[in-house]
Order: C-alpha cells, then sequence, then structure tokens
C-alpha cells in the first residue's frame, strides 16, 4: 500500500503547499451544512453537455486518429471491453428489483454499460454498427421499463442507473434511430419519484441514516434528467441540494472535518471514510459527476465552498496511497428513531482500491484550473491509469457505480 508514482505531467501550477500552515485542523460538525446561495439553470441547457461536451469528444477523436497517447491507451481498454461489442443485445424487462428477492438489477446495469460503451464507440470512432446498438439498448429499455423496486436499495438503484442511463442517452439524442422522447419520459416517469422521494423524506429513516452515496446518486440522477429533459426545476432542484441539502450527501455533510497536512495541502474528511475506502472511493466518483455535469452546463460546483470537494479527494488519495491521514470521530443517528452511531477511527477495509474516478478530478483541478493535486494525481497515475469502465472491475455491481473510461475522455 506504500507506492505512489508521481505523476509524468507537469503540475506546475499555484502550489497548495504553504497554505493554512498555522492550523493543524479545522473540525467543522457534521451537522453543518454549506453556504446556502442557490445556483440557477441555464438560460440555454448545452448539449451534449453532460459527463462529456462536445470538445472532450472532438479531443478523443482526433487524438485516438492520430494514434496519440495516452488517448490511444483509453480507446484501447473501450474496445477491448466485451460491452463496447456492436453485438450486445439488450435485456430490456418491465420490472427491476435491487434488494430483496429476485433480485434482477444486473440486467440493467450491464445494458447501461453497453449502451454508454457503444455510444462512445461511435461519438469516437464514428463506427455506425455501435451507434445503431447503443440506440437499440435504450430504445428497448426506454419502452418496457415501467418499475424499479426492491427494499431500501430501489433507492441505489433508481439514483445509480437514472444518472447513467441518461449519460449516455444524452451521447445519443442526435442520432436519428434514438427515441429521445421516448428515454425523457421513462426517466421522469420511473425514475425522478424515486429520487425526489429519496431526497425529500429518505426512506422515512432519521436524515443521517444513509450514507452520503445514496444522497449523491439520487442528486446526480435529478442533475441528469433536469439536463436531458431540458427541466430547469430538476436542475435547480439537483444543484441546490449539492449545496444546501439536508442529508449526508450535500457538500459540507459529506465533507465534515477539514484539516492541513505536514506539507501544506488541504484536507477534507469523507462522511463514509470510517465505513470502508470502497464506498469512499465510489463517492469520488458520484460527487466528481454531479461537478461534471454542472461544469458543463456553467456551474462551478467543483470550486465551491472553497473548493471542498477537492479537499476531500485529496484526502481520500492520500489514505488510498497508503498514507496517514487525520480523522476525526464521526458519531450521526440511524434509523428511524436516530440511535447515536459512532465511528473512531478511519476504516482500512478495501484500502487501494481502484475505480475509474481519478482521471475526471485529476484533469479538472490540475488541467483545466491549474493547481497542485499532488495525491489525486499520485492516485490516478499511480494505481488507476488508464482507466476502463463497467467489466473492468468486476462483476459486482461496484464495479458499475461509475461509466469510466476517464483517460480516454478527459486527458488534457
Amino acid at each position: 500500500m506504500s507506492r505512489r508514482v508521481p505523476p509524468p505531467t507537469d503540475t506546475s501550477g499555484p502550489s497548495r503547499r504553504g497554505v493554512l500552515k498555522s492550523a493543524a485542523a479545522l473540525a467543522v460538525a457534521a451537522s453543518v451544512t454549506a453556504p446556502t446561495a442557490a445556483g440557477a439553470a441555464p438560460a440555454a441547457f448545452t448539449h451534449p453537455g453532460m459527463l462529456h461536451n462536445a470538445g472532450d469528444i472532438n479531443r478523443a477523436k482526433v487524438r485516438v486518429a492520430a494514434g496519440t497517447d495516452p488517448w490511444l491507451s483509453g480507446w484501447n481498454r473501450l474496445t477491448a471491453n466485451s460491452h463496447s461489442q456492436s453485438t450486445w443485445t439488450d435485456r430490456a424487462t418491465a420490472t427491476i428489483i435491487r434488494g430483496g428477492d429476485g433480485q434482477n438489477y444486473s440486467l440493467l446495469y450491464n445494458d447501461i454499460a453497453a449502451a454508454y460503451q457503444n455510444a462512445l464507440r461511435w461519438k469516437v470512432g464514428g463506427t455506425e454498427a455501435n451507434a445503431v446498438c447503443a440506440a437499440n439498448i435504450l430504445n428497448a429499455w426506454s419502452r418496457t421499463l415501467t418499475t424499479v423496486t426492491g427494499n431500501a436499495d430501489r433507492f441505489l438503484a433508481a439514483g445509480l442507473y437514472g444518472w447513467q442511463f441518461a449519460n449516455a442517452c444524452e451521447l445519443m439524442r442526435d442520432y436519428d434511430g434514438f427515441d429521445l422522447a421516448a428515454a425523457q419520459s421513462m426517466l421522469t416517469n420511473v425514475f425522478y419519484p424515486l429520487n425526489n422521494s429519496f431526497l425529500t423524506h429518505h426512506n422515512d429513516a432519521c436524515i443521517t441514516n444513509y450514507w452520503a452515496n445514496w444522497d449523491l446518486c439520487n442528486t446526480a440522477a435529478v442533475l441528469a434528467i433536469g439536463i436531458l429533459n431540458e427541466d430547469k426545476a430538476k436542475y435547480d432542484q439537483a444543484v441546490g441540494y449539492f449545496k444546501s441539502g439536508a442529508g449526508n450527501g450535500s457538500l459540507a455533510h459529506a465533507v465534515p472535518y477539514l484539516y492541513t497536512d505536514s506539507d501544506g495541502y488541504a484536507l477534507g474528511q469523507w462522511q463514509e471514510s470510517g465505513r470502508d475506502q470502497g464506498h469512499t472511493v465510489m463517492g469520488m466518483g458520484q460527487m466528481g459527476a454531479i461537478c461534471e455535469m454542472a461544469w458543463n452546463q456553467g456551474d462551478d460546483l467543483y470550486s465551491y465552498d472553497s473548493r471542498r470537494f477537492m479537499k476531500a479527494a485529496q484526502y481520500v488519495a492520500k489514505y488510498n496511497l497508503g498514507q496517514d491521514v487525520p480523522f476525526t470521530t464521526y458519531t450521526w443517528g440511524t434509523g428511524q428513531s436516530c440511535a447515536q452511531s459512532s465511528q473512531t477511527v478511519i476504516s482500512d477495509a478495501s484500502r487501494g482500491q481502484v475505480r475509474p474516478v481519478w482521471a475526471m478530478l485529476h484533469f479538472h483541478y490540475n488541467r483545466r484550473i491549474s493547481l497542485d493535486d499532488k495525491y489525486i494525481s499520485a492516485m490516478y497515475y499511480g494505481l488507476a491509469a488508464p482507466e476502463g469502465g463497467g467489466g473492468d472491475y468486476g462483476s459486482d455491481s461496484g464495479g458499475y457505480d461509475q461509466l469510466g473510461f476517464g483517460t480516454l475522455m478527459y486527458a488534457k
């Protein structure tokens, strides 16, 4: 776990060293709320404008055609994945169940990965067969799926697969064979009610009962549906929740404690750090997706609240590189009664787990805005690059919690 490879890239942007040197740690109570300034939906939505914009797509297309790394290495990971093959056949069904008896949600997350990967191959490589495949998958689910159900985990399914499905649709929205209206209707009628219910009522549990990722994936789904449908109310709902929502997925609750390490780098303790590192790294992908989608619509959530999310990503990366980080006892209310529970130490469970979440963060903070992202960079170049996607990180659902292929789509 001590492995840390310095990034072979220019990180000469403004150094974070020396910042807040005099403060050993700034503890922020878990109940604190983020600044409440509300963002407004764009006057006109940008398309494509979720995880990828037109510039991202064009850059990948040009670089891959020229055979230039690291884009070519990212492309090779995409084309080697079985989900990206144009022969993939959908398994659309009317009812998806996650949690409890009769679980079948792997049908959906595998098909979403296939639709997204085929859409990327069409956008970057220009192959019509991949466009046909992606459109067929999305059309089949849009016209067939009527119910997402199960135990409480149904809210995870609604969140994760809602924002992912919408992202695949966004890539295909200008393809003649894709039924955009059917997708918009299905997402609004099947996914959004669950997303909204969770963010509003939290399954009738104590507001702090559910981990940050539950809020984050549902916020991401509301944001993505808002963009796909050009629904300003949903867009504003998601951005507002990110900034000042009551649950653990709003920014200040997701990053409750702030510190500065001995080298002067600002760090932020993640809400799930005492749970395990798999879910903590998952959180980097979920919050990263929200920030990237908002960025492509003109909202800089990456920098919100003095770049609080960057501080969390640096913290998570540093610990998962095998280095020590501070930890403040985390206490929260559970169940319906808000019975108190506490974590007194950071968890080393799943420490060093690799998920394709780091390229998005590195290429934003280091390349777009020229900041020294020491630990994020080391995590990306030392452990994660080149990033794959669903199907490259195991068959369990965790390997599909993020769409991936950040090296191909974000390298700059």
